[in-house]
C-alpha cells in the first residue's frame, strides 16, 4: 500500500509526548526538517521522566532530564518545550490529564497535532510501554472533545499513511538523541552514547514500504 506525504500546507505544530526522548526516538529527523522550513513546532511533555534514570532519586532525575530535553528540542529548532508534571511511570487516562491536553492544545492553536503510537506492540514481541497506550489514550479523547479541533492529529509510528522525506535531516536528528547524554550513559554504560543515539535514529528513518525516500519519518494519521 503506497504512503502519502505528510502534508505541507500549514505553518505550527503541537508534539505531545509522555516523557524527555519521545520527540528524539521517533520524529526528531521530521522535526528538523520542518523548523529548517520555517514551521514553527512546540513541544509539550506529561512527565519529566523523573524514574527514567536507574539508581539516580527522582528529584534529581527529573530536573536533569527536563535540561537535556531542552537542549535536544534546541537542535532540531524547537524553543518552546513545556513540563506538565504528571507521574511518570503512572500516567492513566485520566480526566485531569485530558483536561490538561485540551487546555493546551486551545493555548497553543497549532494547525495539526502530533502525537506517540498509541498500539500494544511497536512489532511482534516489541511491547509498546503502557505510559505511552494511555497518553496516546488521552490525547485522542481531549482532542475529539474540543469544540474546534486542529486540522488533523498524527501518531509517529508503525503502521503508517503518511510519510516525511527526512534527507539531509538525519544528523541532527542524532545529534538531538544525543543531548539525552545521562540517561543514555546510564541506559547502556558500554556502547557510546552517539553510536546510541545513531543506531535508534537510523532505525526510525528507515525506508518505508510504498514510499519513495532512502530516509523517512512515518506518522499515522488519526483525525479527523
Amino acid at each position: 500500500m503506497a504512503i502519502a506525504e505528510f502534508p505541507t500546507d500549514w505553518s505550527s505544530a503541537l508534539v505531545l509526548v509522555a516523557h524527555p526522548d519521545d520527540p528524539e526516538y521517533g520524529m526528531a529527523a521530521a522535526v528538523a526538517r520542518w523548523t529548517a522550513e520555517g514551521k514553527l513546532v512546540t513541544y509539550a511533555l506529561a512527565t519529566s521522566g523523573e524514574v527514567g534514570i536507574e539508581g539516580m532519586a527522582p528529584t534529581e532525575a527529573g530536573p536533569l532530564r527536563e535540561d537535556e530535553q531542552r537542549a535536544s528540542a534546541a537542535i532540531v529548532g524547537v524553543d518552546e518545550v513545556e513540563f506538565w508534571g504528571f507521574p511518570d511511570s503512572r500516567l492513566v487516562n485520566s480526566a485531569a490529564l485530558r483536561e490538561k491536553i485540551g487546555e493546551t492544545i486551545v493555548r497553543v492553536n497549532p494547525d495539526i497535532v502530533l502525537t506517540l503510537y498509541g498500539g500494544a506492540e511497536f512489532a511482534p514481541g516489541k511491547p509498546n510501554q503502557r505510559d505511552h497506550m494511555e497518553f496516546t489514550a488521552a490525547v485522542i479523547d481531549a482532542y475529539d472533545a474540543l469544540a474546534q479541533p486542529p486540522r488533523a492529529l498524527f501518531a509517529n509510528g508503525p503502521g503508517s499513511t503518511h510519510a516525511v522525506d527526512v534527507a539531509g535531516y538525519v544528523e541532527p536528528a542524532v545529534d538531538s538523541l544525543a543531548e539525552h547524554r545521562v540517561y543514555l550513559s546510564v541506559l547502556d554504560p558500554d556502547t557510546p552514547v552517539v553510536d546510541q543515539a545513531r543506531a535508534q535514529v537510523t532505525m526510525m528513518v528507515a525506508p518505508k514500504d510504498g514510499f519513495d525516500a532512502a530516509h523517512a519519518v512515518g506518522f499515522t494519521q488519526l483525525r479527523p
